[in-house]
């Protein structure tokens, strides 16, 4: 294969695809992106077996033909060429890419070792907002367990709901929701959390095309495709956590980030931050035995009675930057049961957490 295209335009296509590449694969085949030229177009796929991501790009196609390279190398290798035309050869087992004065070498991989990836139809998916996809997605997914050993924690849950459909998190010790109202039902199906976060990085665009299969899920848009196998296990109920909650906290967004963040200045993950829910807004304090203490207060409106709860400082924090708007809202019912996070100019997001017994 032979092409000719713009620096900028080729690292974009070969980063992205890269991003589905992960440097611990057992299989020394699967650290390279294919790269596939065919009727003027360069068709890259990257993979590690779970997670596949397809991209594109129109190219002055001198010869036809197909590669396998290493996928961080190359990226990085045309990423730093001068501003401009780049070429990219394969031959005689090596992979040259040159432009304005450099010129790289890399050795080529074995390209029929490559696992079969042929690219899977979303015609048959749901096509939706692709600004509106990955905003939910960011929301939902910051409660996602990372642990390995429990992996239906691991995803974000896709499921049909009255109004529409839902996403859904918990990693155990907190939960989020977010309602798309109005949006097409999706079959239930729990994809990890892992690949959701390459969404945006690397097909994002106004409009995706979200198809959920039984063993597969794929997300596609005039950027690409990410193919992902979804997690088989039942994902544990969740409805009956969203009780009433009769005290009720609305403050400043940003002030009471600011303020976590400070008090995280002298807490560790494992120490909480307290709130004093009374007439007039919140108290914040935090103690740490050996280095000291941090209280503030914050001005906001406050309905019902008085009341401290505390919770994880990280956990906390999530919960509020995920909030769209400019106040947020704090439901509680007492010290001992889950508090609730919500904003107050999108009412499709919502946040649990478990309070921390002090």
């Amino acid at each position: 294969m032979r092409i000719r295209a713009e620096r900028d335009d080729l690292a974009d296509v070969l980063g992205r695809a890269a991003r589905a590449v992960s440097n611990r694969s057992p299989l020394p085949i699967l650290q390279g992106v294919l790269c596939e030229v065919e009727g003027g177009r360069l068709r890259v796929t990257g993979t590690d077996g779970e997670i596949t991501i397809r991209t594109s790009l129109q190219v002055e196609a001198l010869e036809e033909g197909r590669t396998l390279v290493p996928a961080k190398l190359v990226a990085e290798a045309v990423r730093k060429l001068p501003a401009g035309a780049v070429a990219m050869s394969s031959a005689g087992g090596q992979v040259e890419i040159t432009g304005n004065g450099p010129r790289f070498r890399l050795r080529e991989l074995n390209v029929d070792d490559y696992p079969a990836t042929a690219p899977k139809a979303t015609s048959g998916g749901i096509t939706m907002d692709g600004d509106l996809l990955t905003r939910a997605l960011n929301q939902v997914g910051v409660a996602a367990s990372g642990d390995d050993a429990r992996p239906t924690l691991t995803g974000v849950l896709f499921e049909a709901d009255e109004e529409g459909s839902r996403l859904v998190a918990t990693d155990g010790y907190r939960l989020a929701v977010r309602d798309l109202a109005g949006a097409e039902n999706f079959p239930t199906t729990l994809v990890p959390n892992r690949a959701l976060k390459e969404v945006s990085r690397t097909i994002g665009d106004s409009k995706i095309t979200v198809d959920l299969g039984e063993r597969e899920a794929t997300f596609g848009s005039e950027r690409g495709s990410m193919t992902v196998r979804v997690i088989e296990g039942a994902f544990p109920p969740y409805r009956h956590f969203f009780g009433s909650f009769p005290n009720r906290l609305t403050v400043p967004r940003e002030a009471l980030l600011d303020a976590v963040g400070r008090a995280s200045l002298v807490a560790e993950d494992h120490i909480p931050v307290r709130l004093n829910l009374h007439q007039g807004g919140v108290e914040l304090s935090i103690t740490r035995q050996e280095v000291g203490e941090e209280t503030e207060h914050i001005e906001g409106d406050f309905q019902g009675e008085d009341m401290t709860i505390a919770f994880n400082v990280r956990y906390l924090t999530d919960g509020v930057a995920a909030v769209v708007g400019d106040d947020v809202v704090i439901h509680a019912t007492d010290p001992v049961k889950p508090g609730l996070v919500t904003g107050t100019d999108e009412e499709g997001f919502r946040y649990l957490l478990m309070p921390v017994r002090v």
